[in-house]
């Protein structure tokens, strides 16, 4: 059976929070629970064992750009909730 669930979150924020942001999500990566929320959605994964980790960048003219993904075989839980949040459990 197939169980997709996905979370989606795009803003627009200083360096500052998203710093703050990126701090909490490996602090949750390190706790082996992420939980994210926004006003459409949450989103609870549990990273356990090896992660694959890709980083890219890319500078053109004046358009920068920074891609993270990190993938695991795992399961997930949706539930609706507000405003983006990134904690460790």
């Amino acid at each position: 059976m197939k169980d997709d669930q996905r979370f989606k979150h795009e803003s627009l924020q200083d360096s500052k929070t998203i710093a703050t942001l990126l701090n909490a999500l490996t602090n949750a990566i390190s706790d082996g629970k992420i939980v994210m929320e926004d006003g459409n959605a949450s989103l609870t994964m549990e990273p356990k064992g090896l992660l694959h980790f890709k980083l890219s960048a890319s500078k053109e003219d004046d358009q920068n750009r920074l891609n993270i993904k990190i993938s695991w075989q795992g399961k997930t839980t949706v539930e609706s909730e507000k405003n983006i949040k990134i904690s460790g459990g």
